[in-house]
């Protein structure tokens, strides 16, 4: 491979441009340079895993403000340990038993409006989800879609958590759950994976009473890709670890760090859990911790200045374009960065919104822009994972299939 050609030319995979942002399809992030060295540096040894994520879990706990945290494989494999966490707790005879484990506290409540695709993460640790509220908001009624009442009714003793999807529209409010669900001991879990930045957000969740928070490693941090990070309580970290540590090992030797499981809370040593398929390897570990440190440290006040600039600029230059009518977006709803709204007129530019997204993504570098608004006869541009010469480059692109 020369100098000039990279790993995916050598296996004449086409690359993307990407402007549809931190999109696990099309790679997620693109992982800091800091973070693929301490990678690199982390394959050069062993290290008892365990011992790894016991660091983890203190830089997790420093900047989320939580009792412990624990990194898997991504953050849908992070809700898969969290919910593992709620239903099992110590009991090792039921972690035998996930996905199965029929008698034991199974159900997890969760908002209508919350439902969505990863909820299969929480049904594969065994979880039977309980839908609770309507979606009379969104259909103009002026009602809220869930009453904290209809929360409260449907705990029941097989009640294992409350699952709750944060975006910046999600009702009812998260401290309102908490403290429905805390008055019944029943944990709240937050599924926050796309909601950095803003970096407070790493503590806001935990201050708001969440027991367990899931964050993305490979989005806005920058981490690897398959990275997850989950915070919260110290018992329910525990038995997330204890269902996905390597556990062919001999009692008489096993004694992971006191800092990470306390074994005195458990009856032996149980079985390969169900999140043993989401395991981690050292180099993620270690990639990840370096990702957070440096996510903290950044300047995304600076951040978001550069995504604003590079937004403005895309958007002005598309607005000279007939056929196509051009908006800015705040960061808001499943955005975190402004965006440009591009509405197409098929009669005026010659081409229709879906058209033009699937000829872009069929270029080589395939260009990938964002297409949940198509059913308006629109998509968006992202200018999080761009540089200033791959803005001017999608700009162009589009431009070429317009009349």
């Amino acid at each position: 491979m020369s100098d000039d050609e990279s790993i995916y030319d050598e296996l004449d995979v086409p690359t993307v441009v990407n402007a549809a942002s931190t999109k696990t399809r099309i790679g997620g992030s693109l992982i800091r340079p800091e973070a693929v060295e301490a990678m690199v540096s982390a394959s050069e040894s062993f290290v008892r895993i365990s011992d790894l994520q016991a660091r983890a879990s203190e830089l997790i706990s420093e900047v989320t403000g939580s009792e412990a945290g624990y990194v898997a494989s991504g953050a849908a494999a992070c809700l898969t340990l969290g919910t593992a966490a709620c239903i099992a707790g110590t009991d090792l005879t039921v972690m035998d038993e996930l996905p199965h484990a029929e008698d034991a506290r199974n159900e997890v409540i969760m908002p209508r409006t919350h439902r969505n695709g990863y909820d299969h993460a929480l049904r594969l640790a065994g979880a039977h989800i309980v839908d609770v509220g309507n979606n009379d908001n969104h259909l103009g009624t002026g009602s809220v879609n869930t009453e904290l009442w209809e929360i409260e009714g449907a705990i029941t003793d097989k009640t294992a958590a409350v699952m709750y999807m944060q975006k910046s529209y999600s009702q009812p409010e998260l401290s309102d759950v908490v403290d429905v669900a805390h008055k019944h001991d029943v944990p709240v879990i937050v599924d926050a994976a796309a909601e950095l930045p803003p970096k407070r957000n790493l503590e806001r969740f935990i201050d708001e009473g969440a027991d367990l928070v899931v964050f993305s490693g490979g989005k806005a941090i920058r981490g690897p890709q398959s990275s997850g990070i989950l915070a919260g309580k110290q018992e329910l970290i525990e038995s997330a670890a204890m269902q996905h540590l390597d556990m062919h090992v001999a009692e008489s030797v096993w004694e992971p760090p006191a800092d990470l499981i306390d074994l005195d809370r458990f009856a032996g040593v149980p079985r390969q859990g169900i999140g043993r398929p989401l395991k981690v390897g050292k180099e993620e570990l270690a990639g990840l911790i370096r990702a957070l440190q440096l996510f903290v440290e950044e300047d995304h006040d600076a951040n978001v200045t550069e995504w604003t600039e590079r937004t403005e600029s895309m958007a002005s230059a598309l607005r000279a374009e007939p056929g196509l009518s051009i908006t800015v977006t705040e960061g808001e709803k499943t955005a975190v960065a402004p965006e440009v709204f591009v509405r197409v007129d098929p009669e005026v530019a010659g081409i229709d919104a879906t058209a033009l997204v699937g000829e872009l993504r069929r270029e080589d570098p395939r260009v990938f822009v964002g297409p949940d608004h198509l059913h308006e006869s629109a998509f968006t541009v992202n200018p999080m994972c761009l540089t200033d010469d791959e803005a001017d480059y999608v700009v162009e692109r589009v431009r070429s299939y317009l009349d």
